[in-house]
């Protein structure tokens, strides 16, 4: 689900933010305690090799994903993501998954959304499937009413996108407008078929799925072929194989920039030790509270909101999620810095990494 975010402007120590949650319990909502077990979420952790991630040997995690990140990119999108399928088919297995990013760009000129546009390719032990997104200029997220007056306008971009690439890759998908909403379907309802990243108007991510591992490499390249002449950040997600397919995987040219993203079970209290280690360009994330924000603004619409903490190299911030803005947004951001004791700003985490 597409969400509304803000982010807190100076860097906070550590201290500041257990000051935070304290203040929260104060108001009777129940932060995480500095004892307490956390999930945090590691991303753009640089690494030089793969045998990097040891450094986190003293937590469990999971979810452990190697990226190949190649900024500037000109290549062959066929060539690249047919060698990686190579490789991928040398060492699938059941928990394995390899998918590669690559934007693409709308070519009819829109208002509500972005025309950089990004589509995965990717393999999961017996298929293969193919992503699209779309981003939007703005968040309005689902039951918001914002963009109601636009809605007509809306509809008919997102339609009018998805459709685009649906006959780029000749893909047998249906799209409509039902109940004021887009939507799409598969002429063939038993396909594997998946809409997610909803906002006010419908999904903005679809996937479609195959058992023929071969089915969308072409079609994807014609999709990726649409962003020429500019340059292209490609990217590769590897997830579940050993270190010798890691080292193969590696060997295509360009040599990437590899980066990890991963969860790690922590207590609260070991966030500082992690974020040493991931620096300089690295990012952590954990929940330090959930409400509903009926519980301290009873006369506002009521949403579920997380307060978050983000560690980057600066040092710490706090973010608050919202699936949607309970207050009309001339208020949003006073409400924030009244709860959180720090000026705040609109902070939209970016559609594509």
């Amino acid at each position: 689900m597409r969400e509304r975010r803000w982010e807190t402007i100076a860097p906070l120590t550590f201290g500041q933010i257990l000051a935070v949650g304290e203040r929260l319990a104060a108001l009777g909502l129940k932060p995480a305690a500095p004892a307490n077990d956390v999930i945090c979420y590691v991303e753009e952790w640089t690494v030089e090799s793969p045998e990097d991630f040891d450094e986190l040997d003293a937590w469990a995690t999971e979810d452990v994903t190697l990226i190949h990140i190649r900024e500037g990119w000109r290549g062959d999108f066929f060539l690249l993501s047919g060698s990686y399928h190579t490789v991928y088919q040398r060492h699938q297995d059941v928990g394995t998954y390899c998918s590669i990013s690559h934007p693409w760009r709308i070519r009819e000129p829109l208002r509500c959304h972005e025309s950089r546009s990004m589509l995965w390719l990717g393999f999961r032990h017996a298929h293969s499937f193919v992503r699209v997104r779309l981003q939007t200029t703005e968040v309005i997220s689902p039951g918001e009413t914002r963009g109601d007056a636009q809605r007509g306008r809306w509809l008919d971009e997102r339609r009018a996108a998805f459709l685009e690439a649906i006959t780029t890759l000749e893909l047998p998908v249906e799209t409509a407008i039902d109940h004021s909403q887009v939507t799409l379907r598969p002429s063939d309802p038993a396909v594997p078929f998946f809409c997610s990243w909803p906002d006010a108007f419908g999904p903005c991510q679809f996937e479609y799925n195959s058992s023929d591992a071969f089915e969308f490499l072409v079609p994807a390249s014609r999709l990726a072929a649409t962003f020429a002449p500019e340059p292209a950040g490609v990217r590769a997600y590897l997830t579940g194989f050993n270190e010798t397919a890691l080292n193969e995987f590696a060997a295509f040219e360009p040599t990437p920039r590899l980066a990890y993203r991963c969860s790690v079970h922590c207590p609260l209290d070991d966030l500082p030790e992690i974020r040493s280690i991931i620096e300089t360009e690295g990012r952590l994330y954990a929940t330090l509270c959930e409400f509903q924000t009926q519980e301290l603004v009873p006369d506002g619409e009521d949403a579920s909101a997380i307060v978050g903490i983000m560690g980057t190299e600066a040092g710490f911030h706090l973010e608050v999620r919202l699936n949607r803005a309970p207050l009309p947004e001339e208020h949003m951001e006073h409400w924030l810095e009244r709860l959180l004791g720090h000026e705040v700003s609109y902070a939209p985490l970016p559609a594509f990494v």
